[in-house]
């Protein structure tokens, strides 16, 4: 998995990217904690659910199920999260399911429960680049912490800030007012008629 510092690269480079009035401070913050909150399965470990169980790390709460509940949780607290309800649920859906799709780009643990309850076939990315990262904190003081986080600065961040900053100059030119909007295009004005 990459670390806890690194889920949230996803919801921040697109609420940033979108800015205040499409993502606001309050949705921001929910989509953050989204993209972390499945690496509570971890708490498994402590009541000996098996590594290969569903109920275990990387298992039912990385699924689209999960994201998807999420989601339908920001839409109903939209009005907290001073968003529309299509706005936090869009949001918070891609936040919760970047979890996920992160953990299957990387080059060692578990494979993903995307399916679940469908199904408990689990799954991995075509392409596993991003260092696994050890569960815990002190582990990333060292040396092979020290190449995770280069990896997720390489791998993760710097596509986040570019694509951030892509989202944010389409965000920028759509909100120019001389920008063409969507919608009937009017012809040449007619002349006055002349006054009786």
């Amino acid at each position: 998995m990459p670390t806890i510092l690194t889920h949230p690269a996803v919801p921040l480079a697109i609420g940033l990217g979108l800015g205040n009035k499409i993502i606001p401070r309050p949705l921001l913050v929910a989509g953050v904690v989204a993209s972390i909150l499945p690496d509570l399965d971890v708490l498994a470990y402590q009541f000996g659910i098996p590594y290969t169980s569903v109920y275990s790390h990387r298992g039912f709460t990385h699924s689209i199920e999960v994201a998807l509940a999420l989601a339908i949780l920001a839409a109903f607290a939209a009005r907290h999260l001073k968003a529309t309800a299509t706005s936090a649920f869009l949001f918070v859906f891609a936040a919760a399911l970047s979890h996920g799709v992160l953990d299957s780009f990387t080059n060692g643990g578990s494979h993903i429960a995307f399916l679940w309850p469908f199904s408990d076939e689990r799954f991995f990315a075509p392409w596993r680049f991003i260092e696994v990262s050890p569960i815990g904190i002190a582990p990333l003081f060292s040396a092979r912490g020290v190449r995770v986080l280069l990896s997720e600065l390489l791998w993760v961040w710097l596509p986040a800030v570019i694509i951030g900053f892509l989202i944010s100059i389409g965000t920028m030119m759509r909100s120019q007012p001389g920008a063409k909007k969507p919608g009937p295009q009017a012809g040449p004005k007619k002349p006055a008629p002349p006054p009786a």
